[in-house]
């Protein structure tokens, strides 16, 4: 007896345990934040640490290859900000404690951060296993805005106005409120976006999703959530920070042009899959899927035989929807897999 194929709804829940990250790759990060929490907290008594990033909110991947932290940073004389003191000197404490604190552990330890725009960048040179990228982590020195909401995090030498830990509440939040659907689904469309372009950066898919009303349920609908709202927000303009402190837009990584197009591509592949579903060609609708995403590792295209004779059966009973598709008579081309891009998330 042939088993009937999966819906795109099991497809896509099979693919999404394919990316997410292991409890290994998990329990080194944290170990790793931990020890730099640490060294940070000796150094600046009386200052709070908090954790951001893909970690701290649930919706990492794997490999993982870096971590993110801040410490805010006690300031009673009021010292550091904007039209005073800089955070060169803060930086320069936070990494001299970082280094005198693991370099017995991590024996190749680098620390970078002149010239760097916002964060320490820590290079443990020593990968969570063999085979792996190396792992990185990235540490803000921050200080509270005394006179309004938020913190201020360096830009260069000088301060911007943000609110991390407003942010990491509010996906907290989230995560809670959906029963885990915005982690998953963040981590979709992040996956989605690494393999397509790069075009956004992870935190603009993150502040998207925090406005689009992602519901708890399903994460195919879920996604469509996020496609639309996206697509309608990003024509108004670039997206705004949800905490509405940062009085800067999220930068795209391509002209907008470039950016709805893949948007609306992905989209478009989403509400053909859901329709072919929908209408009982669930291998159809699974090979719009796998087109999405690019990853044939991570949702691989229905086999051959099977796409032929749905398409058989899909070319034999035309609808209005869909119109009748050209029956797939050969073998296909396998397609390059596609080049990986693990840059900034």
């Amino acid at each position: 007896m042939v088993q009937p194929y999966p819906t795109i709804e099991q497809v896509v829940n099979t693919a999404r345990t394919k990316i997410q990250v292991t409890e290994e790759e998990l329990a080194e990060a944290r170990k790793r934040r931990t020890a730099i929490a640490n060294a940070l907290r000796k150094e600046f008594s009386g200052s709070r640490v908090y954790y951001n990033g893909s970690v701290a909110h649930g919706d990492a991947l794997t490999p993982l290859t870096d971590v993110d932290l801040g410490i805010v940073i006690a300031d009673p004389r009021r010292e550091y900000g904007p039209g005073k003191k800089g955070p060169t000197q803060l930086q320069e404490r936070a990494a001299a404690a970082i280094r005198r604190e693991l370099a017995d552990t991590y024996e190749d330890l680098r620390i970078e951060f002149r010239g760097r725009k916002r964060s320490i960048l820590i290079r443990f040179r020593d990968p969570i296993r063999p085979g792996l990228p190396d792992f990185t982590a990235d540490v803000i020195v921050a200080i509270d805005n005394a006179s309004g909401e938020g913190l201020y995090i360096p830009r260069f030498t000088g301060w911007d106005r943000s609110d991390p830990e407003a942010h990491t509440r509010m996906i907290a939040e989230a995560n809670k409120r959906t029963e885990a659907i915005f982690a998953r689904t963040i981590r979709l469309l992040k996956h989605w976006n690494r393999m397509n372009g790069d075009t956004l950066c992870t935190w603009n898919i993150k502040a998207l999703a925090l406005s689009a009303g992602i519901a708890s349920g399903s994460l195919i609908t879920a996604m469509r959530t996020w496609f639309d709202y996206a697509i309608e927000s990003l024509k108004q303009g670039e997206t705004q920070d949800p905490a509405g402190v940062s009085d800067k837009p999220i930068k795209l990584k391509a002209t907008r042009t470039e950016v709805l197009g893949r948007l609306r591509d992905a989209s478009a592949r989403l509400e053909k899959a859901v329709e072919l579903d929908q209408a009982g060609f669930p291998v159809l609708a699974c090979k719009e899927l796998a087109d999405m995403f690019n990853d044939p590792n991570m949702l691989p295209a229905p086999a051959h035989a099977n796409l032929l004779r749905e398409g058989v059966r899909f070319h034999a009973k035309p609808s209005s929807t869909f119109g009748a598709p050209a029956l797939i008579t050969s073998t296909p081309t396998p397609a390059a897999t596609p080049v990986r891009s693990w840059g900034v998330r």
